[in-house]
């Protein structure tokens, strides 16, 4: 059996979906403009791999206590039309597609709130995100069991396998991710491979042999993704 596991910010999307949904409170004043200047500062503490999972889930995650659902849901459906949709890596649905038999997974440390319905619009049935607490219809700015972040990813994919009474032993597993924070799963699975990786994943991805992909860059002709960046190796 074959297990293919997918990063959402950065890999599939040219983007990061907390960066943007941030951005976008902003721009519709739900958030004081002063938020922008953290939002960078935060995303690129993340990018480095030198913020507290908890403090970077909390950080987006409190935005969403002042508004009501009904309002929640209507933003995300103009945020999702024009600042998600139309950042979706060139090469994404061409990768999904040579997984297609097999069981495919999107695995991402933003909330399941945000990131279902992107998960339904590239065709992926199984979403394992961060779990936003909801008490009495309204978030509460907290999260529930771990964040899907770094070790936190390791351990959420387990702990779905379980309760589908599978494990990581019985799959050949491909993970495809941007990022130096999945390295613990990228360690994991049997076929790591680095997606228009940060600088860090790509000297790990370069040292370790492991294939490095881009999906904004495609052939033309096939439409599929290029294999082997530039000064990197295959």
């Amino acid at each position: 059996m074959k297990l293919a596991l997918f990063d959402l910010d950065n890999t599939l999307l040219s983007c990061d979906t907390d960066v943007e949904w941030l951005s976008f409170l902003v721009g519709e004043g739900a958030a004081p403009a002063s938020e922008q200047a953290r939002n960078i500062e935060t995303d690129a503490l993340y990018r480095e791999g030198r913020i507290d999972a908890a403090q970077y889930v909390r950080f987006y995650l409190r935005h969403y206590p002042p508004h009501d659902m009904a309002t929640l849901l209507a933003w995300r459906e103009r945020f999702l039309k024009q600042s998600i949709l139309p950042r979706i890596a060139a090469g994404a649905a061409s990768l999904l597609e040579s997984h297609k038999a097999d069981l495919s997974v999107i695995i991402t440390a933003t909330n399941r709130f945000l990131t279902e319905p992107v998960a339904a619009a590239l065709g992926v049935e199984h979403l394992i995100a961060t779990e936003p607490q909801i008490v009495g219809g309204r978030f509460t700015g907290e999260f529930e069991g771990a964040p899907c972040m770094r070790e936190g990813k390791v351990e959420r994919l387990q702990a779905w396998l379980r309760a589908r009474g599978e494990s990581l032993d019985g799959f050949a597993t491909w993970f495809y991710s941007d990022s130096i924070n999945d390295l613990p799963l990228l360690e994991r699975v049997t076929h790591p491979v680095a997606v228009d990786p940060d600088p860090q994943l790509g000297k790990i991805a370069l040292t370790r042999g492991w294939p490095v992909v881009s999906l904004r860059t495609v052939n033309p002709e096939t439409g599929h993704a290029v294999y082997g960046l530039p000064g990197r190796q295959k």
